[in-house]
């Protein structure tokens, strides 16, 4: 068991019963996205786990995370692999509104070769893809954002780079284009959490 305790404002007893809900939010229009809950309870659905609540309002929040007992210390193949992908000089524009996931997706896309333009809104993307002198081959976007989404954003992007190619991420399913008006089946999407191999792969996929 993982147990995570805040000492914060907590939540009133009808919120806990939304708060794995796919968009579901407390916050107003701009403020951002929530805590993306969702996202948590399908990681740990995903391994076999649960998740319990238990919050008072204003007496903070606990958090107890359940995992099955095993003796694997994990899978030696997958961690310690390297790909054998080849990559051209691209170079990307990454949008991510969350600080800690930009400055780590930047440091891997930086460590598999490719050089990064990295924004936190897509307002400083669009300034990015209007003043930036050099080609930019690949767009990563998230795709739930404040100011507008992540095919909002491309669509915008586009007409100033036709040439463009889109990589979108999103710790929802790959429905969630859909709910956010992108009904191409063939759109490159990779779920969060991503390992380096898929996420390499992806951008391969994406520039081929």
């Amino acid at each position: 068991m993982l147990t995570v305790t805040d000492n914060g404002s907590g939540m009133e007893q009808e919120i806990l019963p939304h708060l794995f809900e796919p968009f579901f939010t407390t916050k107003e229009v701009g403020e951002g996205t929530g805590l993306g809950l969702a996202t948590v309870h399908g990681i740990v659905k995903q391994n076999n786990g649960s998740v319990q609540v238990r919050s008072t309002f204003n007496q903070g929040t606990t958090f107890e995370i359940y995992f099955p007992a095993t003796e694997c210390t994990g899978d030696a193949h997958e961690t310690g692999q390297t790909s054998q992908l080849e990559h051209t000089a691209a170079t990307v524009l990454l949008v991510e509104d969350e600080p800690a996931i930009l400055e780590m997706a930047t440091l891997l896309l930086e460590s598999l070769g490719y050089s990064v333009l990295a924004a936190h809104a897509p307002s400083q993307a669009l300034q990015v893809a209007q003043e930036y002198d050099g080609r930019i081959d690949l767009l990563i976007t998230d795709v739930v954002m404040p100011e507008m989404n992540g095919p909002q954003l491309a669509q915008k992007i586009l007409l100033l780079r036709p040439e463009l190619r889109q990589l979108f991420m999103s710790g929802y399913s790959s429905g969630v284009m859909e709910h956010h008006g992108m009904k191409d089946k063939n759109v490159h999407f990779i779920h969060k959490p991503f390992t380096r191999i898929a996420f390499e792969k992806m951008i391969c996929e994406a520039l081929a």
